[in-house]
C-alpha cells in the first residue's frame, strides 16, 4: 500500500538522519581533540528493533543510580533504544541529566524538554565543589513542552531528603499530569507511609495522571495502599497481593519501580535490565483509546 510504504520510508529516513548526525558528532569530537567528552567517542549503536523515533504514548521510569561510575553516553543509548515520550529519572544529578539530554539529541536526534525536582545539593552524590555541589533529586524529560511544574520535598525524607515533582504535558495525544517520586529507603516503612499519603493527596486532584518512580516497596507493602486506591498499575499481572506475578525491577530481585495510571490504560509494559544502574528501566505504552 502506498501509505504504508511512505511511512516505512519516512521511518528509515529518520533513523538514517539520526545515525548521520551521530557520526558527524563523533567526527567533530575527534577534531576537537582532548577537550571533547571521551564518552561520546564510545557511543553505542542502537540494537536491531530500537525505536525509530519518539514513541508518543510511551512513558518510562528509571532510577539511574548516583553516585555510580557509569557513562552518560551509555545511559543515553539505553533511553534512545526505547525512545519514550516521557521519562522520569530518580537519583538524578543535574549535570548527568544535561549530558544525557545532549547525547540523546546529538547522537540519536531525540529532542527532550527537561524539568527538575531537586531535593539536595550534595557533593558526595553529584560531585562539584564544596561551595557549588551538584544538584540531586528527580527529573522529567518530555518530548512535548511541560507546564505548571511543582517540586516538593516530603516533610520527612527519612535518612535522606526525598520528594516528588509534577508537570503537565502531552502523552499519547492527551494532556496529562505526570508525577515523579523517590521514596525513603526500603527499611523505613513508616516514613514511606507518610510520603505516599502526601503524594496521593496531590495525585487525587487530577482525573488523568501518571505516577512514575522508585517507591522502595514491594507491591503488597501497606504504605502503597493510598496509591493503589487511586490508580491502577501499568502491569495487569502485578497487583498488591502476595501471590501476584511481578517482574523485578532491581538487581536484588525486588519490584520497587512502578508506573501508576489514573484515568488511563496501558497496552504493554516491559522491564529492561541494564548494566548501567542497580534498577532496571521500566516502560509502559498507554492505550490512548482508554482515557477518562
Amino acid at each position: 500500500m502506498p501509505g504504508v510504504a511512505t511511512a516505512k520510508g519516512a521511518a528509515v529516513f529518520a533513523r538514517g538522519t539520526r545515525l548521520l548526525a551521530g557520526a558527524m558528532t563523533v567526527v567533530c569530537l575527534v577534531l576537537l581533540g582532548p577537550s571533547a567528552p571521551v564518552g561520546a567517542l564510545l557511543a553505542r549503536p542502537l540494537p536491531a528493533g530500537a525505536a525509530d523515533d519518539v514513541v508518543p504514548n510511551r512513558v518510562m521510569t528509571w532510577n539511574i543510580c548516583n553516585p555510580c561510575e557509569v557513562s552518560n553516553v551509555d545511559r543515553a543509548a539505553d533511553i534512545a533504544t526505547r525512545a519514550p515520550q516521557v521519562i522520569g529519572l530518580q537519583e538524578a544529578c543535574v549535570r548527568d541529566v544535561e549530558q544525557i539530554r545532549a547525547y540523546l539529541e546529538s547522537l540519536y536526534g531525540l529532542v527532550y524538554h527537561v524539568e527538575y525536582g531537586t531535593v539536595l545539593q550534595k557533593r558526595s552524590r553529584c560531585g562539584g565543589t564544596p561551595w557549588n555541589p551538584g544538584a540531586f533529586g528527580q527529573a522529567i524529560l518530555s518530548a512535548s513542552p511541560m507546564t505548571d511544574r511543582v517540586s516538593a520535598e516530603y516533610p520527612d525524607g527519612g535518612s535522606e531528603d526525598r520528594g516528588y515533582m509534577a508537570v503537565t504535558t502531552v502523552v499519547g495525544g492527551h494532556t496529562v499530569r505526570v508525577f515523579n517520586t523517590h521514596l525513603a529507603h526500603r527499611r523505613q516503612q513508616p516514613v514511606r507511609a507518610h510520603q505516599t499519603g502526601v503524594l496521593a493527596a496531590a495525585v487525587a486532584r487530577h482525573d488523568r495522571a501518571i505516577v512514575l518512580g522508585d517507591f522502595n516497596a514491594v507491591p503488597d507493602a501497606p504504605e502503597l495502599s493510598p496509591l493503589w486506591e487511586l490508580a491502577a498499575g501499568s502491569d495487569a499481572e502485578c497487583l498488591p497481593s502476595p501471590g501476584a506475578t511481578c517482574e523485578p525491577t532491581t538487581d536484588w530481585n525486588s519490584r520497587f519501580d512502578y508506573v501508576f495510571l489514573r484515568g488511563l490504560g496501558s497496552v504493554e509494559q516491559r522491564v529492561h535490565p541494564t548494566p548501567y544502574s542497580d534498577h532496571h528501566l521500566l516502560h509502559t505504552d498507554l492505550d490512548s483509546a482508554r482515557s477518562a
